[in-house]
Order: C-alpha cells, then structure tokens, then sequence
C-alpha cells in the first residue's frame, strides 16, 4: 500500500509509461487503484486495466519544473503498478531528479484499516471495492505528511498476529502478517525477501489485533494469553530486523479493545527482554456512527484523519520532537463521572455502542449544582485554541447549564446553555485557554426531580 516513485522534472512536456502485472485480469470489482499527482494535483485516478499506457504529466513551449508523484492507493494483493520510461523535452543536463529521502522513516503495518479499506465508500451497508480504497486518506499516509516523512506500510486486509479474519470461530492461518513481514509481497512474482538492512526506519507502528478478535473472542480465557504471546514473538521479529527503531503499538479504530490489556503485556515482555523503554502503546479512539463509516463499517475519511493527528502528537512523543497537537482530541481518553449532593438521587449507566453517559435522576437536589455531570480530565495548553463540541440529550424545555473549567482550581474558560428537545442536541463552540489546564466538562443537572440526560460525543480539539 502506498507504494510510489517521486521525482522533479525540469522540462517543456512530460510523459510516464505505466505497466500491470496480472492484477489487471481481475475482476471489475478487485482491479489496482492508483493517482498521478503533479506539483500536488491529482490529474489521473483510476483502476489499471491495461499492460502498458503512457500518461501526458504537462505540455508545453516554455521549460517547466515540477513535482510527479505516481502512488498505489491499493492493497499489493490486489496487483501491483509498474512505472516505466520517462519520456521528456528538455535542454537541462538533469531533466529528472528523483525524490531525496526525508529526514524522518516510518514503518507502518497493519490490516484494512492501515490500508484505507472502504475509505470512500458512501456507507457501513456498501460493499468493499477497491475503487473506495484509497491509501492516501489511511491514517499512515496522512501521519507521514503531517511529519514530512518518508514510510513503507506493510498492510494486509483481514490479516492478524494468530488469526487472520475468520466468521467461523475457527483459526486462520492463512492470514497472518508476521508470515509476510520479511517479504516484498504476498502476491505471485513478489515473494522475494524484502532487505530489511536496506531500509532504516525511526519508527515501527503496529496496528494489528482487529482480526485476531474474530478469533480470540470465541474463547478468550485461553486464546487471549495465546494472542499475547504471538504478539509478543512478533515484537521479537521486529527487533531482529530494526534494532534501533522506536515501536509504538495500538488497537481499538474499530473496538476489540478487550485485546488491548495483551498487548500491554507483550510491550511489558518486550521492554524486559531487551531492556529497553523504545516502544510503547496506546489504545486508538472507537469510531461511531456518528464519526460516518466507510464500506463494511469501516473507518471513513473523518475517523482516519483523526487518528493520523493522535498518532503523529503519539510519535513526536516518542521521539522527543515538538508536536503542535493540531487536530488531536483532547478529550479522547476523558472519562465520564456523576456528583450528586443535596439529597438528589439517581442512577447512572454507560453505553458502548455510541460511548455515552446516562443518568436518570429520580431528586433532582436544591440547586443546578446538585446533579453535575462529569466529563474530563482534557490536558490544555496554554494559549491553545480548542473546538468544544458535544451532544447531549434531556427531556424537551429542561435548559441545562454546562462549563468548560479547571479541574483543580474551578476557573470557568467558557460557559452556556442547551435547551433539551427530548432527542440529542448538538453543540459547539470554540474556545481559547489562556493557562496549561486540566479541565473537564461539567453539565449541571440538579433542581429538577425525574429527569433524563445523556452526554455522548465529547471532543476538546486544537485548532491552533
């Protein structure tokens, strides 16, 4: 996935001969995607279906130069896309000059998720096809552009560490990643071995565990400790091939976070075993539907961007760079509690599926401050800009009041009111935090016996 060849032209026209391989006798629905971009403009997208084509990259009197990229958006079992001749008229003594490798190496590997499966379809009811897999809105890419970095993604869809995909319960062997980490490919002439010394990165990110669920679930007693040890021999395969690379590992896009307490263990063995603190790993936010959802209910274009922001501030972190946290939820690991006082009464319950707090209050207290819905604690930075936005739902004309305020100290940064219309409201505001605060959002719901309220959506991101 993403695979591309890069290179600056100086020249009055441009021309590029494209190959397929036999990934063009597919059928329609499983035929190689890939773009050509010049000075950042995509003039051709499309499915290969041809052994040889030339493309016209620019035309012209007068000399040109410009910036050619053509990119995979595919996953390489699907086929892969050749580059050939380029073809220039030029009077420069070095017409085309290749991509100069970037300061910072990215080494991306994971399932359909890593690969963009389905990022552009319209729904989670479309089926997959590879014209909505699209490797440059995947996480990965859109990480790597945000640190201006060079990567490899080694990306399957439906594979795992111990299982790969599987409806039946039963284990997959045929799909798993740790099998082709040492290769080029899993697809006919490119079951070469990959050299790993020829290839230098700052950091491995390992996105895997989603597939491996379909399997470990059916008996998670004894499976779990299984995935855990296959997660950890796969680390071990890693720190053989790059000594000196950062790890950071992660799970939980699409759930199957019950795997993520197997994965700290494998990072925990890791870190003994070779005595060191250069990995570490983190669980992903969950999409929702209210987040959209690509094909096969798989990440859309919004869920993959964010994550992109999370896991660049994640690697500036591990390497000690400064990270603008730009675009990154604050409140993404906030956790919801409820305080009552003033003899209010109620009782309080989480739903997974949409990650929302409810609680139906039975006394309501004396005051607007007797019931306080909790949701917090979201690190701010000083002189930071965040965009607040949540949904809440209450019974129709019950106006609720709510504060964006520091955990500690109390100081309101902003203030206001939603007005319930019996189904869930949506509100956003942007706010600006003078101080570095730890701050939560506190919906004040007491003073009214036998009322409803549920928060879910709750998100604090930086917007400069």
């Amino acid at each position: 996935s993403g695979s591309a060849v890069e290179f600056t032209v100086n020249a009055r026209s441009a021309e590029v001969q494209i190959f397929g391989d036999k990934g063009i006798e597919n059928e329609e629905n499983c035929l190689p995607r890939y773009a050509v971009s010049v000075d950042g403009e995509v003039i051709l997208d499309e499915l290969l279906t041809e052994e040889k084509k030339t493309i016209r990259l620019f035309s012209g009197n007068e000399p040109r130069t410009a910036h050619v990229k053509i990119i995979h958006l595919t996953e390489s079992t699907y086929g892969a896309v050749g580059v050939g001749g380029i073809k220039v008229d030029s009077d420069a003594d070095v017409p085309v000059i290749p991509e100069q490798k970037k300061k910072l190496s990215i080494e991306f590997i994971g399932d359909s998720i890593t690969c963009a499966y389905g990022v552009e379809g319209k729904d989670q009811n479309e089926n997959f096809t590879t014209s909505t897999e699209n490797f440059m809105k995947s996480y990965a890419y859109l990480t790597a552009q945000k640190l201006d970095a060079d990567y490899s993604a080694v990306s399957y869809s439906g594979y795992g560490i111990v299982s790969g995909y599987t409806s039946s319960e039963a284990k997959n062997t045929e799909s798993l990643l740790p099998d082709y980490y040492d290769i080029i490919g899993k697809y006919y002439d490119y079951d070469k071995d990959w050299k790993h010394s020829e290839h230098k990165y700052d950091v491995i990110v390992v996105n895997l565990g989603t597939n491996d669920a379909t399997y470990v679930n059916a008996d998670f007693d004894s499976r779990s400790e299984e995935f855990a040890e296959g997660y950890t021999k796969f680390l071990r395969q890693l720190h053989e091939a790059h000594p000196d690379s950062y790890i950071i590992c992660t799970l939980g896009t699409m759930g199957c976070t019950e795997l993520y307490p197997c994965i700290e263990t494998a990072v925990d063995s890791y870190k003994k075993e070779f005595v060191t603190d250069r990995i570490m790993c983190y669980k992903a936010y969950t999409h929702t539907i209210d987040d959209g959802m690509g094909s096969d209910w798989h990440p859309a274009e919004n869920t993959q961007q964010n994550s992109a922001y999370v896991l660049a501030d994640k690697i500036c972190q591990a390497l000690g760079l400064e990270s603008d946290q730009f675009g990154v939820d604050m409140a993404v690991d906030a956790e919801y509690s409820v305080k009552k006082s003033g003899g209010a009464e109620l009782t309080d319950s989480c739903s997974e599926w949409d990650n929302s707090y409810n609680i139906t209050i039975t006394e309501g207290g004396k005051s607007e401050e007797d019931v306080q819905l909790k949701a917090g604690t979201m690190k701010l930075e000083k002189e930071g800009k965040y965009r607040l936005k949540f949904k809440l739902c209450t019974d129709a004309e019950n106006e609720l009041s709510f504060r964006l305020s520091d955990k500690f100290t109390g100081k309101v940064y902003h203030e206001d009111t939603v007005t319930g219309t019996g189904e869930y409201t949506s509100y956003e505001a942007v706010v600006n935090i003078p101080d570095d605060s730890e701050c939560e959002l506190v919906i004040l719901a007491g003073g009214k016996d036998n009322s409803c309220v549920s928060l879910r959506s709750v998100k604090c991101v930086r917007t400069g």
